[in-house]
């Protein structure tokens, strides 16, 4: 691409990404630190993908969703997993109206554009397929009859890691589904101390606007995919996701008894997407290398998967994930 079209196709994507430092402004005024998670479920909005969230309770997960609807002036619903919970309860269903002797359509939860589904992994497989297939296919049946899912649509998914009894994981085919898989941290001390502060003040959140409308995501996302990838860059992309299926190929043998499977074609796409996304919100018309390093521990984490070997040493798929970008040479 030429340097006077990446200078104009630079100065575009500046301007329409305009709106990023508004909406970071406005959740700040209730989100105290979490600045990756706000980025994260921001890189889902802008490139159609969904989130798989873990990290302890109480920190943010929920307010942090909730906030992002209030600003973008979406439909929020949230969903409690819980062990006896049906498809219904999430898609809709029938119900018979004695008035007229006909049976009428109740649409479920799922129709909203923000769905914050916490501690999915609490309910049967039934009720995650239920979710994981509106999720792919974004829209639903009900009694024969299809309805499509208003856009923007995001689905944001928690799991406890903490808690195991009771609950059913996620397998891991579908876990590939979720665009992202964002652990989430404790804050710092700092950021801890005002959260404190303003939960112990009687006024302790500012008043949040809806100062972005849905069309404005809606024009991001086309503005995303205008975004410059070098071929270098794909390549780059390809070269990660290759390295985590066959290590010794790229000079890491000793990551081949660790590894069960590594990462399919979802992850390669997702790695370009979530990249081109990033250099958006760094309000950026070309990815750089930093983008795709930045994002890939979130794309990766859930696909791969580890044989015994590595889990009786304890080694994580972050640890795999750091190997192969320590590994793989940069553009």
């Amino acid at each position: 691409m030429h340097s006077l079209d990446i200078e104009a196709l630079n100065q575009q994507i500046y301007h329409d990404s305009e709106f990023v430092e508004q909406l970071n402004a406005e959740t700040a005024k209730v989100i105290v630190g979490q600045t990756k998670m706000i980025e994260r479920l921001m890189l889902g909005l802008l490139t159609k993908g969904h989130i798989l969230l873990e990290g302890l309770p109480g920190l943010a997960k929920t307010l942090a969703i909730k906030t992002l609807s209030s600003v973008i002036a979406a439909d929020f619903q949230r969903i409690q997993f819980t062990p006896d919970l049906l498809p219904a309860d999430i898609i809709g269903t029938m119900v018979y109206n004695q008035k007229t002797s006909k049976f009428a359509v109740h649409k479920g939860p799922i129709f909203a554009n923000f769905i914050l589904a916490d501690e999915i992994n609490r309910a049967p497989a039934k009720v995650q397929s239920a979710l994981l297939e509106a999720m792919q296919e974004r829209q639903v049946t009900i009694g024969g009859e299809t309805f499509k899912l208003e856009e923007p649509f995001l689905v944001l998914a928690t799991q406890n890691p903490i808690e195991q009894e009771g609950t059913y994981p996620l397998p891991e085919a579908q876990t590939d589904r979720f665009m992202l898989k964002v652990k989430v941290d404790y804050p710092s001390k700092e950021e801890e101390r005002e959260i404190m502060r303003r939960n112990l003040n009687d006024d302790k959140f500012g008043e949040i606007k809806a100062i972005i409308k849905t069309e404005v995501i809606l024009n991001a996302r086309k503005s995303v995919q205008k975004v410059y990838m070098d071929e270098k860059i794909e390549r780059y992309i390809l070269d990660i996701v290759f390295a985590t299926r066959y290590p010794k190929e790229f000079g890491l043998p000793n990551l081949e008894p660790l590894i069960n499977y590594g990462g399919s074609p979802r992850a390669s796409i997702n790695l370009a997407l979530a990249s081109k996304a990033l250099a958006f919100l760094r309000r950026r018309g070309y990815v750089i290398p930093e983008d795709v390093r930045n994002i890939c521990h979130d794309v990766m984490r859930h696909r791969i998967g580890l044989t015994y070997e590595a889990e009786a040493e304890n080694i994580t798929q972050e640890d795999i994930v750091s190997q192969v970008l320590n590994r793989v040479e940069v553009p």
